[in-house]
């Protein structure tokens, strides 16, 4: 009879496949291959600081932990989500101890390293500055934006990547001596890549036979990788406005799905495509920001999944439509301008006089109502302060609708030097 106290719990598989040696690790050979940057690290006289960026399933731990092992560093692990400065403290503390006793350094191995406050940071500083504590930190966010710069320009960062299907079936067919009698298809083999998470999942259903049929359903309520707040997130809307602005619709659709795919805040999106719409077709198609609304409207009736449909559309005719981003340009150069530039007086002639004393002051005097001039145009008027010189920001571009805006940019500046030379003769 099996003792339930007693007997020691099955280490999970990825425990049981973990190497035991750099040689063993599967994938990073840009990293671990002979000459590259992390190996020839590790096979120098002394291990320094560093921190490993990258998905989650990698080998950030293991990688951290051979570290120690090639040196014969003692080793603590501690992850930035539980450890305050208190426990950092007591891990310099024991560090100290250990190298006065035993004449050994230690590895402070910190897991999800981009969530170090402030406090945490300073607190561990000092420690890593005098070699005290080496520090490998593990991350899956882009370290440089949660590390601080003193912390950071004392740890090399090095960017793991995810793991390739020929590496994946190279870790299955590791995997596959531990499974019993399990037997597997190619294609479920192939779908258990394909998620990447599905290992499990056969051994607690006590079947023998897998095909891709159970590792679908297994698997039915995964989500590709994607963090609503980290860095993913921001790489895949990134991906998405490139492929808009780079006249991609399927390429585009492809972002968007993977966004919504991932649980993205779909009214994020609607927001995004309708700023696209603004900043990258403008002026050359002006529709493209009534269809953005529109599909940003039809959202909010409909919700998910129809209402994606919508903004699908949206972002197609987005993709497709001319580009420009002149206003945007324009917009931008204009608030730089006021915002680093003086306060100037609105000219009197295009202030309103709705009492006496303003008309009196000169308020509204000499403007020329536009409706009233040929082609309802001021030739010559100024509509800048006095003192400052016209600008010229916006610049149609020879696309779409702005090729006939420019046009008639043009003749109207025609028709203000026209009537200025005869102003001055």
């Amino acid at each position: 009879m099996t003792d339930l106290f007693s007997s020691a719990p099955r280490a999970p598989l990825a425990e049981q496949l973990r190497p035991a040696s750099l040689d063993e690790v599967v994938g990073q050979s840009h990293l671990l291959g002979a000459g590259k940057p992390l190996r020839l690290a590790l096979d120098s006289n002394r291990l320094h600081s560093f921190i490993l960026w990258g998905p989650p399933g990698v080998g950030k731990t293991t990688i951290a932990r051979l570290a120690a092992k090639a040196f014969d560093y003692e080793f603590i692990a501690e992850s930035a989500v539980a450890a305050g400065v208190k426990e950092l403290r007591e891990a310099a503390a024991h560090a100290q101890q250990v190298l006065d006793h035993h004449g050994r350094s230690t590895v402070l191995f910190l897991d999800e390293i981009h969530r170090l406050n402030k406090s945490q940071q300073d607190a561990l500083l000092p420690h890593v500055e005098v070699g005290r504590l080496t520090l490998i930190g593990a991350t899956t966010e882009n370290p440089s934006f949660e590390v601080n710069s003193a912390l950071l320009s004392r740890a090399q960062v090095y960017v793991l990547k995810p793991l390739s299907d020929r590496e994946l079936w190279e870790l299955f067919a590791r995997a596959r001596p531990r499974l019993g009698e399990l037997a597997f298809e190619d294609a479920a083999v192939d779908a258990i890549i394909g998620f990447a998470d599905g290992d499990n999942a056969a051994t607690a259903a006590r079947i023998k036979h897998i095909d891709s049929d159970f590792v679908g359903t297994a698997s039915a309520n995964t989500t590709r990788r994607f963090d609503k707040g980290g860095e993913a997130f921001y790489d895949q809307i990134s991906a998405l406005i490139k492929s808009a602005r780079g006249s991609d619709p399927d390429a585009a659709l492809y972002w968007m799905a993977r966004m919504i795919d991932g649980g993205v805040d779909v009214r994020y999106l609607a927001r995004r495509i309708i700023i696209l719409a603004s900043e990258e077709v403008g002026n050359a198609d002006p529709r493209a920001l009534e269809v953005a609304v529109n599909a940003a409207q039809a959202y909010e009736r409909l919700g998910s999944p129809e209402g994606e449909l919508a903004l699908a559309q949206a972002l197609v005719y987005i993709a497709v439509a001319p580009k420009s981003n002149a206003v945007s340009v324009a917009w931008h150069q204009a608030l730089t301008f006021v915002r680093a530039d003086r306060t100037r007086a609105v000219p009197l002639h295009l202030r309103n006089a709705p009492t006496q004393l303003m008309k009196d002051l000169g308020y509204k005097k000499d403007y020329r109502y536009a409706h009233d001039e040929p082609d309802a145009y001021a030739a010559g008027e100024k509509y800048f302060p006095e003192d400052m010189p016209e600008q010229r920001w916006y610049q149609p571009v020879p696309r779409g609708l702005e090729s006939r805006i420019g046009e008639k940019l043009v003749r109207l500046r025609e028709l203000d030097e026209q009537a200025r030379d005869l102003e001055k003769s």
